[in-house]
């Protein structure tokens, strides 16, 4: 059965007949308190849940309530808070905290300066980051760069859209979420202004600062976090990263194993050029060039075959190694 009851604001809105007290309850204090019910803050709500202690069960009871009644005001739920969840959930809570230790210790270690480690640690970091803070790894694979806003003040948080969740990343002295944030934004911003590599590389190289290419992208839909490879390129189309690969990272780094992303070395060039032959036409061919030839084919064809098995071990020791993250990083998704 449901029932048609105030929203505490415009309108109204329908509750099953077992949570018109839960509702009841919230909007009752919030009169005493003078808050407007709809729309509550994170902070109001931790409030009310302190005010009025109950059972973890009980608790999560009326969160899950007070989440559905702003959902079907159009509003964020305040619930989704990852303060709230780790308060009410004591195993998340541990967990994170845990991970969160880890990722104190490694962020001091990951290099933003020097080509290609710079570019790779200021999009790794932001990766820890988040993570630390509970967002799990599909969510991260997800996030476009209007996903994530920041207002430019150090000691607000930033804010994390996740369809029509609002979360705040609080900032922090261990995990400075809004420096961390900035710093990949402002690769971001760069390449924008400046299409190729090379350019960004030489910055890095000769260590000037990025400041004031981080751009606001509140229309943006471009991924948030794209693929590196060896050589610090970008794809030319944007892609994002795969919840795999953005789990690989993270266990890479709270494992202490990161690669140092340093570039392959150059293949060194002759200091003269090769002897030029002249060609004869008078020259006579092997009989047995050909079969020679076909033979060469054939052996490379079989080697190549191996390539199939080769990709397949990849494979497989990367669901290895998501496995084991998942042991460190439990219900962290």
């Amino acid at each position: 059965m449901y029932v048609t009851t105030p929203g505490g604001g415009d309108g109204s809105l329908r509750l099953a007949a077992r949570d018109r007290h839960v509702w009841a309850l919230f909007t009752d204090w919030c009169a005493a308190t003078d808050q407007p019910p709809i729309p509550a803050t994170p902070h109001h709500l931790a409030r009310f849940l302190h005010d009025n202690p109950a059972a973890p069960a009980t608790q999560r009871r009326r969160v899950s309530v007070i989440n559905t009644a702003h959902r079907r005001q159009g509003h964020p739920a305040p619930g989704t808070d990852e303060a709230i969840r780790r308060a009410l959930n004591a195993t998340r809570g541990a967990q994170l905290r845990r991970v969160s230790a880890v990722v104190a210790k490694r962020l001091p270690q990951i290099p933003i300066a020097g080509w290609p480690a710079g570019l790779f640690g200021r999009r790794d970091g932001l990766i820890l980051a988040l993570a630390a803070a509970g967002v799990g790894f599909e969510q991260i694979a997800r996030l476009r760069r209007r996903d994530i806003t920041a207002t430019g003040d150090h000691s607000a948080p930033l804010l994390l859209s996740v369809g029509r969740e609002r979360i705040d990343l609080p900032e922090s002295p261990e995990i400075p979420m809004v420096s961390i944030y900035l710093e990949w934004t402002e690769v971001l911003g760069f390449l924008d202004q400046n299409h190729g590599t090379r350019t960004i590389a030489r910055h890095f190289e000769a260590g000037r600062d990025l400041a004031g290419f981080d751009t606001a992208y509140r229309t943006d839909y471009r991924p948030l976090l794209t693929p590196i490879n060896r050589w610090g390129h970008t794809p030319l189309a944007p892609a994002p990263l795969t919840a795999r690969s953005v789990a690989a990272i993270t266990h890479a780094h709270l494992s202490g194993k990161a690669p140092a992303h340093t570039l392959p070395p150059r293949r060194s060039r002759p200091d003269t050029a090769p002897d030029m032959h002249s060609i004869d036409g008078n020259r006579d061919l092997d009989t047995h060039y050909y079969e020679r030839g076909t033979q060469a084919r054939r052996s490379a064809h079989q080697d190549l075959t191996d390539v199939t098995d080769l990709l397949d071990d990849i494979e497989d020791r990367a669901d290895q190694l998501l496995a084991e993250l998942a042991s460190i990083l439990d219900d962290v998704t």
